[in-house]
């Protein structure tokens, strides 16, 4: 792995003529396309990290004549607000990058899934939709976008629940298989792609597969988006090269105390102080959607833990076994730990029961419930046991 510092980027936020940007991207064939984001390294914006162009070539093999693009604006992870700002700011680059991606499988259908609580952007993000109509149209490209909102649920960030809820159904994950990509929204080929990822695809046709190649790392290439808060002098949004190191950004954004960092919200993972120098933030490392959160000496690890996982027992859409009851049981288990109802040593079935659920639920809600309670409860067992 190259080593990459912590370098600042203006690529999601650059000022661009989205008509230049288009033109050039529909005068390409399908497959030229898909090759530039396979070059480019690009994978998924939104944490899971899946390539980009593999995912798009996937969705083009599909004769399916309807397909979808499907924008996931359903921004639920705490300490994420990227997307928000990226709406708000470029809503024209996310459009674009939806069209880009049609043009690539052969999609006429755009759907962006708002989260509920970002209504208050539809005004303006509605007419920022009617220019781009209008510009398509006057290029003589047929694509329109629809928006749907959210209603507040966490599980519909999960695709294939947000695809139920998007045709009027309880957000509740599918089985798998089938993938989106043969079988999505209304049951036809989708893509379905993050806010971030679909702005930086438009800026991968701009300015080339062999630019954003260059940043990053091996395995994480180009720059993320950054939601930084906590414990900081300067929280807000900030885009930065992948492959710096956890001591990297703790130099930049910390108070000079910081203990501990939340990478990838409360899904993600808890970096202790003595491995800050040796974590990489990226897919070979700790990879986020977004989220950073700094905790200084002043937070109790326990109740940060403790707020997660009464969070996640919260957000469980109750479908499958090892979710709805291994969040209720961790919450309960922490608790009589904290209380001395229980001996320490029970914390040691509660990670197995948190890797069991890895295993055993059936999406990624109650799989990632223990990427924040393992490392918290191996980093700082003794602030849950006093």
């Amino acid at each position: 792995m190259e080593k990459k510092g912590l370098t600042k980027v203006d690529l999601i936020f650059e000022t661009i003529d989205p008509k230049e940007v288009l033109i050039k991207a529909f005068k390409m064939s399908s497959g030229d396309i898909i090759k530039e984001m396979l070059d480019s390294g690009l994978k998924g914006r939104g944490g899971a990290g899946f390539p980009t162009g593999l995912k798009w070539k996937y969705a083009a093999a599909e004769k399916e004549p309807e397909k979808y693009i499907v924008c996931n604006a359903d921004e639920g992870e705490p300490g994420t607000f990227k997307d928000r700002e990226i709406l708000d700011r470029v809503a024209y680059k996310v459009y674009g990058g939806m069209a880009i991606a049609g043009k690539a499988i052969s999609a006429k259908h755009g759907i962006v899934y708002l989260r509920g609580e970002y209504r208050f952007l539809l005004p303006q993000l509605m007419k920022e939709l009617e220019k781009f109509h209008k510009m398509i149209g006057e290029i003589g490209y047929d694509f329109k976008i629809n928006y749907c909102l959210g209603s507040g649920a966490y599980i519909c960030g999960e695709e294939s629940a947000l695809f139920e809820s998007v045709e009027g159904s309880r957000g509740e994950p599918r089985n798998k298989p089938p993938y989106p990509t043969t079988s999505g929204v209304f049951g036809k080929p989708t893509s379905i792609n993050n806010v971030e990822t679909l702005v930086t695809t438009m800026m991968i046709i701009k300015h080339g597969a062999a630019k954003f190649y260059e940043l990053g790392t091996k395995d994480s290439r180009g720059s993320k988006v950054f939601s930084v808060s906590g414990d900081t002098p300067t929280p807000g949004i900030f885009e930065l090269e992948l492959g710096m190191s956890v001591q990297e950004f703790v130099t930049e954004f910390g108070d000079g105390d910081t203990k501990a960092v939340q990478v990838g919200g409360a899904s993600g993972f808890c970096v202790p102080r003595k491995k800050f120098q040796n974590t990489i933030i990226g897919f070979e490392g700790v990879p986020t959607g977004g989220s950073m959160k700094l905790f200084n000496s002043s937070r109790s690890m326990y109740n940060v833990l403790h707020n997660y996982l009464d969070f996640f027992a919260e957000e469980s859409c109750g479908q499958c076994t090892p979710c709805r009851v291994g969040c209720q049981q961790l919450l309960k288990g922490v608790e009589k730990v904290k209380k001395g109802e229980v001996k320490s040593t029970y914390l040691n079935e509660l990670i197995k029961l948190a890797d069991t659920m890895k295993i055993a639920s059936k999406c990624g809600l109650g799989q990632s419930v223990g990427n924040a309670f393992r490392t918290i409860v191996e980093n700082f067992r003794e602030e849950i046991i006093y």
